[in-house]
């Protein structure tokens, strides 16, 4: 049987950058709370096997459920709204705020795969044979997916120069 307080440790310590992932991936914090919440129920059933690199396999779960949800969902239409999700943004200055919400945007813009490469690499910065592990996927596709991903983000030139900044 497995150690549940250890679990409940493990869960505390990663919840948070877990739940950045996934928000990332979904763009709906409910949304994204159930993909972790569902990655994490499987890494449950999963723990004794899990050995050192749970948080890495619960982000591989957490991928892998999002393009499943995805490719179930594609042919709905995706409604967009003029503001970013409730979140306080009174400590930034606009700029940034600004700036974040451009990053959304793009984002938002790319197909689910693209997205996740994209998330992985240079929000979560992972090397390119990291983010292949977690998708499941060779390098060489983690390759033409970020290319592939970051051509179309070039449309904008703006969002070009302020995305390479920060990856």
């Amino acid at each position: 049987m497995a150690d549940r307080s250890e679990y409940d440790a493990f869960v505390a310590a990663v919840w948070q950058r877990l739940l950045r992932t996934a928000y990332l991936l979904t763009r709906d914090w409910a949304v994204a709370e159930d993909l972790v919440q569902t990655a994490l129920m499987k890494a449950w059933l999963a723990w004794p096997r899990l050995g050192n690199e749970r948080e890495a396999y619960v982000r591989k779960i957490i991928v892998n459920v999002h393009v499943s949800w995805w490719r179930r969902r594609w042919r709905q239409v995706e409604v967009t709204t003029g503001s970013p999700p409730d979140r306080t943004q009174a400590a930034d200055d606009m700029g940034q705020a600004d700036e974040r919400e451009f990053v959304w945007q793009a984002l938002g813009r790319l197909p689910a795969r693209q997205r996740a490469v994209v998330v992985l690499r240079f929000f979560e910065d992972m090397t390119e044979a990291q983010a292949a592990e977690t998708l499941g996927c060779s390098v060489g596709t983690v390759k033409s997916q970020t290319s592939k991903a970051l051509a179309k983000l070039r449309v904008d030139d703006s969002f070009a120069s302020t995305f390479v900044r920060r990856g």
